[in-house]
């Protein structure tokens, strides 16, 4: 039996979602500036250009500063809502998309390694990126990007990892008590 989770996600019976996110707006910051300057220089070429005539036409200038900056912010918010990042207690998945989708997806008993990745910026953004290495794959490109305290989600695996065990297994290298 499954039944569908918060954001979308087929669940089955025994499974419920730990963690489930977007990239973090703060990741996106630098698309969002880029384009706010390819506006604006936009907007300049249009002054310089119309500035050869009667003068410059202010009214143009306006409306590609608006509308190009409204489409930049609208497009990387839709970029970023179209990814979602989800960990339950059984699985990994990544879902991009909004009209074509992919998705990709693993078991959570098959993540071996759980890298974080952050810049300067991002540590003092608290942002980064989670790399997952899995058993079997060879999809080396399983990572949350531009997420936010990575650490955090880190964690999420481990408690992920911890619920999908059968009682009584323990993981190598742990005390039996």
């Amino acid at each position: 039996m499954t039944y569908r989770g918060f954001m979308g996600m087929d669940l089955h019976s025994s499974e419920h979602v730990i963690f489930e996110g977007h990239p973090s707006w703060k990741a996106t910051f630098g698309v969002y500036a880029k384009g706010v300057a390819a506006v604006i220089a936009a907007a300049a070429l249009a002054a310089l250009v119309t500035s050869f005539g009667d003068g410059v036409d202010t009214t143009l200038v306006g409306l590609i500063l608006l509308a190009g900056t409204a489409l930049v912010i609208l497009g990387g918010f839709l970029f970023r809502m179209a990814t979602v990042y989800t960990i339950t207690n059984q699985r990994l998945r990544i879902k991009r998309g909004l009209v074509a989708r992919k998705v990709q997806q693993t078991r959570i008993d098959r993540v071996q390694n759980v890298n974080t990745e952050e810049s300067v910026i991002g540590r003092l953004l608290k942002v980064g990126s989670v790399d997952f290495d899995t058993a079997g794959t060879d999809d080396s490109e399983f990572r949350f990007v531009g997420v936010n305290r990575p650490q955090e989600v880190v964690a999420a695996v481990e408690r992920a990892q911890a619920e999908s065990m059968p009682l009584g297994t323990e993981e190598p290298g742990q005390p039996t008590l």
